[in-house]
């Protein structure tokens, strides 16, 4: 059963039980799969799965989506760029986080203060982001883009602990 609890000085840390842990397993293998069919592969009922489900949607535990594959979309550059800040690391990061086209804001420790993923129809898509929208935000100190020539593994199912 989903739980909440909360450690000095970080946010609230959510505590599932095994049953969440197979429900978010079979998920991640089969996002689609029926509340019945996970229910019995669970051992709960249908509507206790729901529940579950719900619960752990709500909690902002699990998200269940359509993972795509942009080249087959018709977006031919994929990018990491790290960038170097000056100032408030979580002010720059909310400012790249509010880029539609950025998909994936982190701060990190190491030679860049942030990374940023973006997926791009074309290198001038690429251009238009970087130049006209991460360069205007005050505190970028400096850019590197690393483009994807080829996306080898991505996957979203690291499991449970």
């Amino acid at each position: 059963m989903v739980s909440a609890r909360t450690r000095a000085g970080d946010a609230t840390t959510v505590v599932i039980d095994d049953t969440d842990k197979a429900i978010i397993e079979a998920l991640q293998a089969d996002g689609r799969m029926p509340y019945t069919r996970l229910g019995a592969t669970v051992g709960l009922s249908e509507a206790a799965v729901r529940q579950r489900v719900q619960r752990l949607t709500e909690s902002g535990v699990v998200q269940i989506v359509a993972v795509t594959d942009p080249l087959m979309l018709g977006f031919s550059r994929m990018a990491m760029v790290g960038l170097k800040v000056e100032g408030d690391l979580r002010t720059v990061a909310a400012d790249i986080a509010a880029i539609p086209d950025v998909s994936y804001v982190v701060i990190v420790s190491g030679s860049f203060d942030l990374l940023m993923e973006v997926v791009c129809e074309d290198d001038d898509h690429l251009l238009t982001i970087l130049n006209d929208k991460v360069r205007a935000i005050p505190g970028i100190r400096s850019t590197e883009t690393f483009t994807y020539l080829r996306l080898d593994k991505q996957t979203f199912a690291w499991g449970t602990r």
